[in-house]
């Protein structure tokens, strides 16, 4: 696949499963009370498909991408996003809550591995300067989910029905299956991976530790965004509609998060994430106080959005910088940890509100794991300045 024309298409088709996912993965988050009133169960029971999404992610994207490590490149890639398709039609017909549950860790399989191959798949079709470029042009695809995907299915979820969203997201994966089939080569094989070693790679401290502070950021964020429709709800007696146009703004400030925080990120991986999770503090601790008004609310969510996203660059960097021996596994692994700390974040918005303690303190929660999560980065900053520690990872 030599011409600009063809590179662009291969991209565009990652780009669409990027999206494909971002839209199955967050969008259950403004449907929330439409599926716990139609499936007769409560809003922290309805929370945990988020839960469970994330947990299958975080299970699914190394065993996944081990697995399809010596396949060719595009039928592995074909071959998650049908897993993708089917657990998107069985929660559109499900019948009871377990069953959509079951149907949630079903999709969730292919999340990690999708995006760890895509990576290398994207950057394999385009000159070595353009490598950065093409990789974030498939991320772009999740973004773009934020912003539109998500409210789409959000507004079709409440106005139509739930169900038809999951519906519309199987087309979806349809759609992307054939592009991947028609736009990227067919004899893209890689090399089958040293199991043994590459997971030995993932027990070091240093990959540890990084990959707990993914924990810990993603954590703060979605104890939030996992009951943001009922928390808009309760502070603003928010409409669907405002709910939606709410959604869409975060996903505004996803981007430009995501935006400024890889051009931060490569000036300096340790203050971008300082930076960036002391931001996420202020507006988790004030966000019940500014979302009293709507403007408030809308300016809020905009910069609490800017904030979360602006940590997933960094995040990336540092786990990949620190197991340089095995990126790819890496990058999948990170992504897992990433959805682990959506369950932790779904999770402990769930046990406050079980607590009776009210949406204030499901804020309030994410701003205490978010000041985990910035407390460990400086642990991590110290450890690395220490003498010992810089010639025991010159040794590894």
């Amino acid at each position: 696949m030599n011409t600009q024309s063809n590179t662009a298409f291969s991209l565009l088709a990652l780009a669409i499963g990027a999206f494909a996912i971002g839209t199955t993965e967050f969008s259950p988050m403004g449907l929330l009370p439409n599926i716990a009133h139609d499936l007769g169960i409560s809003i922290p029971t309805a929370g945990m498909l988020i839960t469970g999404y994330a947990l299958g992610v975080m299970l699914g994207a190394p065993f996944m991408t081990l697995w399809f490590g010596g396949f060719a490149r595009r039928n592995a890639l074909i071959f998650l996003m049908a897993i993708f398709t089917v657990g998107n039609l069985i929660a559109a017909f499900s019948p009871s809550y377990m069953s959509l549950l079951g149907a949630r860790l079903i999709t969730s399989l292919n999340h990690g591995a999708f995006f760890g191959i895509g990576s290398v798949v994207a950057a394999s079709i385009v000159p070595a300067h353009k490598q950065a470029s093409a990789v974030a042009t498939m991320f772009m695809g999740l973004t773009i989910a934020n912003i539109g995907g998500v409210p789409l299915a959000t507004w079709v979820g409440q106005n139509i029905g739930w169900r038809m969203s999951f519906l519309a997201i199987s087309v979806l994966g349809v759609i992307t299956m054939l592009a991947l089939w028609k736009a990227l080569p067919q004899g893209m094989v890689a090399q089958k991976p040293n199991v043994k070693a590459e997971l030995k790679v993932l027990t070091r401290t240093p990959v540890v530790l990084a990959l707990l502070t993914t924990v810990l950021g993603a954590g703060a964020m979605f104890t939030l965004y996992t009951y943001i429709a009922p928390s808009l709800t309760e502070f603003t007696h928010a409409s669907p509609t405002f709910i939606t146009f709410m959604l869409v703004l975060i996903g505004v400030g996803f981007s430009i998060g995501n935006h400024l925080g890889g051009r931060f990120a490569d000036l300096s991986i340790n203050k971008t994430l300082i930076g960036f999770l002391v931001l996420l503090i202020v507006m988790m601790v004030s966000f019940p106080i500014l979302a009293q008004s709507q403007i408030g609310a809308a300016i809020a969510l905009v910069i609490w959005g800017a904030a979360t996203f602006a940590l997933v660059p960094p995040l990336q960097m540092r786990v990949m910088s620190v197991a340089h021996e095995a990126p790819g596994l890496a990058s999948s692994v990170n992504i897992g940890a990433f959805n682990l700390g959506n369950a932790v974040g779904a999770a402990a918005g769930a046990l406050v509100l079980d607590l009776g303690w009210g949406y204030s303190a499901v804020s309030f929660a994410g701003a205490l794991l978010a000041g985990l999560g910035l407390s460990l980065v400086l642990f991590q900053i110290k450890r690395e300045s220490s003498p010992t520690q810089a010639l025991q990872q010159c040794s590894d």
